[in-house]
């Protein structure tokens, strides 16, 4: 077939450069906000010495969880700290932490929005599934553009990829409500907010905090992507065990990253059983 090539390169392109020559201001806040953000929490989780930290998250996760949890916690950081990889790690939960809050901030309003209108929801669901599929690679190229190199460009992509879970599970959520439910509450006069934050929200709360989930474990699988552009941690380690060759020193680096990952991924599923079973 001989028809014309789809100038589409060129049409993202020409996008990009608008966007950055028109809406600088916006992404040099942006760029301000989140890198204040990720160097605060970076510095008050290096600021406290390990072993107390440990103590600290490790009481934490037998607060939420069980013993076994606990155990496994302090054994695993433990390890980190004794791998040398403390500080690389501290810096990696401040990005993942960062990312997966804000994911939260948005994603949390956006699922509301969709519960409340089948049309936002027709809208939002295709650019869900765009933003799902798309190779998280390619987020780092307008990333890099508006935001130069550095931890912000990483947590910025790692956003995009980790924010569809809440969104959707905030939507889901609050639209399996029982509807009987929901009725009672409008035969008793209650307004828009009071039955959102009252009965839907409180009831979707467990299915909204599987999203966070998932949006945490999303945001730490960006850690090594987002070292290809600058964000330091543990992920910075493994990138260069890559490039160099040096397999226990990836395999160490990679042994933190699911140390952590597993921490994260127990803490927030017993505070989802917690709410399944308040």
């Amino acid at each position: 077939m001989n028809l014309p090539k789809i100038p589409l390169a060129d049409w993202i392109e020409w996008l990009e450069a608008w966007l950055e020559n028109h809406l600088e201001p916006l992404f040099e806040l942006i760029r301000i906000v989140v890198g204040e953000t990720v160097g605060g929490l970076e510095t008050v989780l290096n600021a406290i010495p390990p072993l107390i930290l440990i103590l600290i998250f490790t009481a934490l996760a037998w607060y939420i969880g069980k013993w076994r949890m606990a155990l496994f916690t302090l054994v695993g950081l433990f390890l980190i700290d004794n791998l040398g990889l403390w500080s690389q790690t501290m810096q990696t939960l401040a990005l993942v932490l960062t990312a997966a809050f804000i994911s939260v901030i948005f994603g949390v309003p956006v699922g509301i929005l969709c519960a409340r209108s089948g049309t936002v929801q027709k809208i939002v669901t295709p650019v869900l599934d765009f933003m799902q599929t798309m190779p998280a690679f390619v987020y780092l190229l307008p990333a890099i553009t508006f935001f130069s190199l550095g931890v912000v460009p990483g947590v910025i992509s790692s956003i995009i990829f980790a924010i569809p879970p809440t969104i959707r599970l905030t939507n889901l959520g609050i639209r399996q409500v029982p509807s009987e439910l929901v009725e009672a509450a409008d035969a008793f006069g209650s307004t828009p907010s009071q039955k959102l934050f009252k009965l839907q929200l409180p009831l979707a709360m467990p299915t909204i905090m599987a999203g966070i989930n998932q949006t945490i474990m999303l945001s730490l699988s960006m850690v090594v992507i987002a070292s290809m552009i600058g964000a330091q941690g543990v992920g910075a380690y493994v990138y260069r065990a890559v490039t160099q060759g040096k397999t226990g020193v990836g395999f160490e680096a990679g042994l933190a990253i699911v140390i952590l990952a597993i921490i994260l991924d127990r803490l927030t599923q017993q505070v989802i059983n917690k709410k399944k079973t308040a």
